[in-house]
């Protein structure tokens, strides 16, 4: 699907997008690869190391409208992964949350109508399901923008999809590296905010896989939900320091104990597949579309009244060797 193709992802010097340009440079062979994003030093060193012919690096923000019009200039496919994702700096500073996550999401969705963009799909977070905090907020409002893009199309073959996963194992900023430089700066405990908390985990391998696969699924509309584990935080903490102390010191403002990804109030909306959930859209399309079938001809089924997906109730865990391994992995894959 990708060969060929014009590929455009917005914040795409980030660890997403940079394990995202990896496996595409590996798999397949697209005509562009165009890395949008605002900050020119992560990408005159991103630069240095993927320099292939169909590499293309534009300095842009989301908030700009015209520039993201003219990066997306024969764009067939795009992924939208910019965002401001840190929970207390938005908390912080709320305008500009807003301003980058839903007026940036609504230009992105602009661009991609204005230059018939075939294909996209919005990252989103297991915070955008039931928020408790303005990132979260602005990511469902986000998600219900791509989503109600489908009816803004005006007939042209465009698709609009989301998907929706929790915390990346090893990403940028994640809590791994936080603990890991703790560690090196001689820390003799690791804060642990809440020791019942539960949360999602997905190694970045994985989520790249998601969203390509999700590329050759989607019908337009979608939110598409990974089967992913759960582990507690303290857990996480001992797996990577089983010699160190914990210390308790409270959830953080518009944190929550567990994650959810598919909410109670989206049940009878929600369809499952074998390894991943559909919730569908709330909205009518003027062409329906069956769902419970997907283009790669998987078949799902609705879950029933009052089903929720969240990390504490989760089937799925992640032990100890399994977290280990997947966060070596990423970090072998950054090398």
């Amino acid at each position: 699907m990708l060969n060929g193709k014009n590929i455009l992802i917005t914040g795409g010097t980030g660890s997403f997008g940079k394990q995202y340009v990896r496996t595409i440079l590996k798999r397949y062979k697209p005509n562009k690869i165009i890395i949008y994003s605002r900050d020119e030093l992560k990408q005159f060193e991103m630069a240095q190391k993927y320099n292939d012919k169909c590499m293309r690096y534009f300095i842009g923000d989301i908030r700009d409208l015209a520039r993201l019009q003219k990066a997306m200039n024969g764009v067939d496919i795009v992924v939208h992964a910019a965002a401001l994702k840190h929970v207390p700096i938005a908390e912080y500073n709320p305008m500009e949350c807003i301003k980058t996550n839903v007026m940036g999401a609504q230009n992105v969705i602009d661009a991609c109508i204005a230059n018939c963009v075939s294909h996209t799909i919005a990252l989103s977070t297991d915070k955008a399901a039931s928020p408790a905090n303005l990132y979260g907020a602005s990511k469902l409002v986000s998600d219900k923008l791509f989503v109600a893009a489908n009816n803004l199309t005006g007939g042209h073959q465009i698709k609009f999809s989301v998907v929706r996963y929790g915390n990346v194992l090893g990403s940028r900023g994640s809590v791994i590296p936080f603990f890991e430089k703790l560690l090196a700066d001689g820390a003799k405990e690791l804060p642990i905010t809440e020791a019942n908390m539960t949360r999602f985990w997905i190694s970045l391998q994985e989520g790249v896989d998601f969203v390509l696969k999700n590329f050759a699924r989607m019908q337009g509309g979608e939110i598409f939900v990974p089967k992913i584990p759960s582990m507690k935080m303290t857990d996480l903490a001992r797996a990577i320091a089983p010699d160190t102390t914990q210390k308790i010191i409270g959830i953080r403002p518009g944190e929550k104990l567990h994650e959810l990804m598919c909410p109670v109030d989206d049940s009878h909306i929600t369809l499952e597949f074998d390894d991943h959930f559909v919730i569908k859209p709330s909205i009518t399309f003027s062409e329906p579309i069956d769902y419970s079938t997907n283009l790669l001809k998987e078949k799902g089924k609705l879950v029933k009244q009052g089903f929720e997906y969240n990390s504490k109730d989760n089937t799925l865990w992640l032990s100890d060797e399994d977290l280990l391994q997947k966060v070596q992995a990423t970090k072998d894959a950054e090398k």
